[in-house]
């Protein structure tokens, strides 16, 4: 699939519609900072917003109340250990875009070794939360994340954040722009100044930790 110029997306409605979700399209699309969001169960649309909302690996804002659960390390995070455990996670609540095309296509870029996921586990090993993105060069597009005890979601993210410092990534995406995103340090900056930031670090050379 050949996707119209980002940089001339409507800033807040779709760029493209229709189109596949091969390992190859997701590719081409997260290289020019595109992603897919089902609009039904039939309507496939690709969005490059404008402005553009990213986690600054600096800028994480972990509160008092986040401090003390990472403190009495009740919960502890892994990385692709449950993928599809994370998936499914983030696609079970009342209404969501995550269809099962959308995991079946994120399962294959899983499995291509793009996607990745960051496990929150409870002290009898049960999967507590996660999130899950795709890393190209030195960034990081974070997707979905999902809890099920509360600060698993937070938690998650501060073991992302860790992984991705350690790994030399530069950017972490994470496309839109919630209330929720920027208590915990997002920021938002106009689409041009993001594309221009994801044209540097996409060419950069960064390293996803290995399972476990």
């Amino acid at each position: 699939m050949v996707f119209p110029d980002p940089s001339r997306a409507p800033a807040d409605g779709p760029l493209a519609l229709g189109g596949d979700l091969s390992v190859a399209t997701l590719l081409s699309a997260y290289r020019q900072g595109i992603f897919p969001w089902p609009l039904d169960d039939a309507l496939l649309s690709w969005w490059c917003p404008d402005p553009r909302a990213v986690l600054p690996l600096d800028g994480l804002h972990v509160s008092r109340s986040l401090a003390r659960t990472l403190r009495r390390g009740e919960l502890s995070t892994t990385t692709d250990r449950d993928f599809l455990g994370v998936l499914e996670g983030c696609a079970d609540r009342e209404v969501t875009w995550i269809t099962p095309w959308l995991v079946h296509a994120y399962r294959g870029l899983h499995a291509a070794g793009h996607a990745h996921s960051v496990e929150v586990w409870d002290a009898g090993g049960t999967l507590v939360g996660g999130l899950y993105g795709v890393a190209l060069g030195a960034v990081f597009s974070a997707e979905s994340m999902f809890h099920r005890v509360d600060d698993a979601s937070k938690v998650a993210l501060v073991g992302l954040v860790e992984r991705l410092r350690r790994g030399g990534f530069t950017l972490l995406d994470v496309q839109l722009p919630t209330d929720h995103l920027a208590r915990l340090g997002a920021v938002t900056m106009p689409r041009s100044v993001f594309l221009a930031r994801l044209a540097e670090a996409r060419e950069r050379r960064a390293t996803w930790p290995g399972a476990g």
